[in-house]
């Protein structure tokens, strides 16, 4: 049976590291439509590249677009054995299109976790957040020092991380997730950890609670 989870959460809970650890521990793909999009672009895939153009000149890019690239990256022998999602899906429309993907492939039911943090604390977290003008690579706030560990260039508060930019960020986040949120809430495979704890006993809970999720049985789904 296939380890189908969907990690959600907010800018600066850090589910997007939470999710590369959790896939390499269990040595399932950890999967960004950035990730993706990204990677089909190089591949000279038509679909991929009209959307990147599209996402970097700042534009929207639909549902049916989104959802064919996702399915195409999922039908990938790497991710037979399962997979983990970060940032999709944004849309009740796409959360509908992921279900019937899943019922296709027959690998497990689809877990859902969303990695909660009081904005307080999402935005004191972002405000630390450092990103290198070499390499584009986020710092680890934990680090001391003002050089990238992997190139050695310069550290810099990324733009868009001061607290009047945060706080919108926040309040675009919750009006856009809070459908998507919901339309999962209510199964038994709905998981909500406390991101504002260190972040090894996220880990623990998160892999107790994936863990508890995936036992429950296909036909109380």
């Amino acid at each position: 049976m296939g380890l189908n989870v969907i990690m959600m959460g907010p800018p600066g809970a850090g589910k997007g590291t939470q999710a590369a650890r959790f896939a390499d521990g269990r040595g399932v793909p950890k999967i960004s439509t950035g990730d993706i999009l990204r990677e089909m672009a190089r591949d000279g895939h038509p679909t991929a590249v009209d959307a990147k153009a599209r996402i970097d000149s700042g534009e929207l890019v639909d549902d049916a677009t989104m959802i064919e690239i996702v399915r195409e990256r999922l039908m990938r022998p790497d991710a037979q054995r399962g997979f983990v999602l970060d940032g999709f899906p944004r849309t009740v429309a796409q959360a509908e299109a992921l279900d019937r993907i899943v019922d296709e492939r027959k690998q497990g039911p689809l877990i859902v976790v969303d990695v909660a943090v009081p904005e307080e604390e999402l935005v004191r977290r972002l405000a630390m957040r450092r990103i290198c003008v070499a390499c584009g690579v986020d710092a680890d706030p934990s680090v001391v020092g003002d050089r990238c560990a992997k190139c050695g260039g310069a550290l810099e508060q990324r733009s868009d991380d001061n607290e009047a930019v945060v706080r919108e960020r926040l309040s675009v986040y919750r009006r856009s997730t809070k459908p998507v949120l919901e339309f999962y809430r209510k199964r038994p495979t709905f998981r909500v950890v406390n991101g504002a704890q260190p972040r090894e006993q996220v880990a623990r809970e998160l892999d107790a609670m994936i863990d508890d999720a995936a036992s429950v049985k296909a036909e109380s789904l």
